[in-house]
């Protein structure tokens, strides 16, 4: 079992930046690769990209965060974290992260178990 709680959020101009963190509690962090999700209203939840298990050393983007944003994992902290530059305003959304093991669906939500409460994200002048 894993809980998951994103931070970071919050309002911020075109053209900024923000981090996001994931906080897990629970055991073996490391074994699980950890996605970012993001839903806008009336809009379905969309993969923004993914780091895999252990040393983090695949990664997996979605259309809307090549170029701009990374992710990267602290396994000693047991998080993981998103950053976003160059924001615009169709990022804005509540953005997710999970958790999950599967390796043949690192890119779709059913790949993951562990959900975190979301955070919003707005881009605005």
């Amino acid at each position: 079992q894993v809980s998951l709680v994103e931070s970071g959020g919050g309002l911020v101009q075109p053209g900024g930046s923000l981090r996001l963190s994931c906080a897990a509690s629970g055991r073996a962090f490391e074994s699980y690769n950890m996605a970012w999700f993001r839903q806008a209203p009336g809009k379905e939840r969309e993969f923004v990209l993914a780091i895999s298990s252990f040393s983090g050393n695949n990664f997996y983007y979605g259309d809307s965060a090549k170029g701009r944003f990374s992710v990267s994992r602290d396994n000693a902290k047991n998080t993981a974290y998103l950053q976003m530059n160059s924001l615009k305003p169709e990022d804005s959304a509540v953005y997710y992260c999970a958790a999950g093991r599967s390796a043949a669906r690192v890119i779709q939500a059913a790949g993951y178990d562990y959900w975190g409460q979301g955070t919003q994200v707005t881009i605005s002048s």
